[in-house]
Formats: C-alpha cells, structure tokens, sequence
C-alpha cells in the first residue's frame, strides 16, 4: 500500500508546478491561429480506490489504481459542418493478472461522428457517429464519466429546433468493449424513439418528453425466456416526462416520471419509476451551501415465479454514478430511495459535499439490482424484508487550474434484506484522484 500511495504522489505532486501548462497553451494557440476551426482536447486522470465488503462480502476486496486518458479534435470547415473525434486509453497497471474489461481497454476510438448545424438555434439539426449521450439528468439514457470507461453510443439523431421547442428522433446502440480488437456497438441492443424538449412553460420551465423503446436480443446479451420465436428477447416501451421549474435563483424542483409495456421474453412486461427532487441555495457563513432532498420509485416484480408477468423496471442505459450513493451499488430497478444531500463551497476551488441515502425494495420477493441492472440477490419466498441500508458519503474536490484534484469515502450500513441474504458485510469504499483537462 505505501509503494502505491507514493507513486500516487510521485504523479500528481509535480502537477502543482505546472503553472506553465504547455499542452493548454498549445491547444489555445490551434484554436487562435485557426480561428477556432480546430480545436484539441486532453483529459488524464489517476484513481487510486479501495473497496472491502464488495458485494456485501460475497467477493474479494479490492485495491487498485485506474487511469484514463483521452485525445480529442474538433475541426469545423465551415459553420454548418463539425467533425469530432476521441481515443480514449484505460488501464488498471494494479490490479492484477486478468483484469475486466470493465476498468480497461487499451487505445481505441471513444468518438467519432459529424454534425450538420451544430449552433442552430431553429431549424433543422443532424449528428450520427459514436459519441458519449446525455439525455436529461441521464437516468435512462446517459454516459458514466466515474468508472474507468464511460459508455458510448453509435447513434444517429436528427431534430427540428424551433424558439421554444426541439423535437428529435433518436437511435442508438452502446459500444462492447472488446479487449482483444476494436470496440464495435452490437446492434441486438438498441434504443430509439422521440425525445423532445419544451421552454419558457411555468415558473421558466422545461418539459421533456420521450417515447423510447429498447430491443435486446440474445446477441444483445439478454439469456432470459426460450429460443422460441418472440421469447428470446426483451422489448419494452417507455413514456415517460421530466420537469425542471426554476421557481428563483435559489430554487429548484426536478420531477420525472415513466410507464413502461411491453416484454421481457415471453413474459408481459409492466413498469414504472418516478424521482423528485427538490434544491435551494443559500449562504452559510457568506458562502454559498446548497441543501438537496430526492425520493425515487421504480417498480419491482411482485411474484417472480410467475412466468406470464413482470414490473421490474427497465432502467435501459443510465449514468447511475451517484444517484443511490457513491458507493455506486444499486440501480433503478425494485427500489425506493431516500436521499439528503448538502454541497458546500467552502472557497471558491474547494467544495465539500455529503450524502445520505435510505434504500428499500419495492417488491420483497424480486431482486436487488446493481448499478448496470443486474440482480446481486434475492430472497425467493420474500422473508427477508424490504429493508436494503442506509449509506453516507462524504467527498470534496479542490480545482487548481486546468487540475482537478478530489477524496472521498462512503459506508453502507446493512438492513434487514441484506443481513439475510448475504454474508453481511458492510461495504466501505474510499479514493483519491487527480484529474488533468483542457
């Protein structure tokens, strides 16, 4: 561990002298002498993280250091047309022999993809290639930035934009990382559908809709019903909204609600998740602390036995880092969640933050689900309870220039479901990071 912890800061203490920044200058200097037609962008970022009690002690504990490093170019010939491009680089040089491929892919395209319009304000608007999406606050469609690898699309999007309103028809299918050749989408997994968003609706509002739906077949990784034509896959339909009402500078109410129909092999499929969150700003101590609530729903299956029914809640593809805690040990599948959480700047470069987060299963007899929508556990006949755990998390950041420095550690304590359905151990997961980007 002190080998480790020293080359930790044989990498990130030399980045304080750095007020040179020669690779931000150069890139500055591109954009400038080509008038901002071409552009580059860099990130690397060192993690070192320890996990004890993974998966509540059914697996070994974990101590190791990612890196990820990314290149990026923007070239735009002309105002109505822009090329981007990223390779993205990850390792884990600690880890261990045989490492995932969920913490490493060596060097290989990350985006690529064209854009016609790109600033149009109205108008109509087109992009296809692979890139990292976002959708609302990414919990149905969305790119995780904490893991080592962040998920990306191949997708194709066009949209009518006017000045209160964009209407967009979407397709897109995630990219397999594949250790041993170029990462390539499997296109037996795909979401597409309408996502529109709407303006200046009360209290300065925006109103997101989307009707989306998510094919996955046995080549898109799903192994659940018979080979049975129409069995062998999942089809499921979501329409769903999500408000933002900006009631004053200082607060904010976010609601999003989704039904689902549909199938889960040759099993009727009915779903439904909701989350609302309330923000307000104030000052404490002349600085500026931002106090947060949430409770979030999604629908679990009631009696798993049965095989012509099922409600567990199709999450698709989220960016659920943070949502049900920093520990990142569950997703938006057979769950209530409760959340309080603060922010505070304690100067204008270092931010303090902390989480609390209740969790119970919405349906006593399907599984708890982790963060990528697999189950981890479940009690059969439901005498285990609802009951999953309470986490805290508590991290801070600290930005000096284009270094992004950051700590944290969170802590389960186990409820009832756990303690009965598991070896019980509480997981506690801790880092440290540096992050470098232009």
């Amino acid at each position: 561990m002190s080998k480790r912890l020293l080359l930790w800061f044989a990498f990130t203490l030399p980045c304080l002298g750095q007020s040179w920044d020669l690779p931000a200058r150069a890139a500055e200097e591109v954009a400038q002498a080509t008038d901002g037609k071409l552009t580059f962008s860099f990130e690397e970022r060192l993690r070192y993280e320890s996990k004890t009690g993974v998966t509540f002690g059914k697996d070994l504990d974990l101590a190791t250091e990612l890196l990820r490093t990314r290149i990026g170019m923007t070239f735009k010939p002309v105002p109505w047309l822009k090329f981007s491009g990223m390779l993205q680089d990850a390792r884990s040089p600690f880890y261990g022999p045989n490492s995932p491929n969920t913490v490493r892919d060596q060097a290989d395209l990350h985006e690529a993809y064209v854009e016609l319009f790109p600033d149009a304000k109205t108008g109509f608007t087109f992009r296809a290639g692979r890139m990292m999406l976002n959708y609302g606050d990414a919990r149905m469609i969305g790119t995780p930035q904490w893991g080592n690898l962040a998920r990306t699309y191949d997708h194709a999007r066009a949209a009518y934009k006017t000045s209160w309103a964009q209407f967009e028809f979407l397709l897109a299918s995630p990219v397999k990382i594949r250790l041993d050749t170029f990462n390539q989408p499997v296109l037996g997994e795909r979401v597409y559908g309408m996502y529109n968003v709407f303006s200046k609706l009360w209290h300065k509002g925006t109103l997101d809709t989307y009707i989306l739906r998510h094919d996955q077949n046995r080549i898109g990784g799903f192994t659940g019903g018979s080979t049975k034509l129409g069995t062998d896959r999942v089809g499921t339909n979501t329409y769903g909204g999500r408000y933002v009402a900006p009631f004053d500078s200082s607060l904010k109410l976010v609601m999003e609600g989704a039904l689902q129909n549909g199938h889960t092999g040759p099993a009727l499929h009915r779903g439904g998740a909701g989350v609302a969150t309330l923000t307000k700003r104030v000052k404490a101590a002349s600085r500026p602390l931002e106090i947060s609530s949430e409770y979030k729903f999604a629908s679990g299956t009631r009696n798993p036995a049965e095989t012509n029914r099922e409600s567990t809640f199709d999450q698709i593809f989220p960016a659920n880092h943070d949502k049900f805690g920093h520990e990142d040990l569950f997703g938006w599948r057979n769950l209530h969640n409760i959340r309080a959480s603060s922010s505070y700047k304690v100067t204008e470069a270092f931010t303090a933050n902390f989480l609390i987060d209740s969790d119970w299963l919405s349906s006593a007899k399907d599984s708890l689900y982790n963060g990528s929508g697999k189950a981890i556990v479940r009690s059969a006949n439901g005498t285990a309870g609802r009951h999953v755990g309470e986490e805290a998390d508590f991290f801070f950041t600290y930005k000096y220039k284009h270094i992004l420095f950051g700590a944290g550690a969170g802590y389960l304590i186990k409820g009832n479901f756990i303690e009965k359905t598991t070896p019980g151990v509480n997981p506690i997961y801790s880092y440290l990071f540096s992050t470098y980007s232009f």
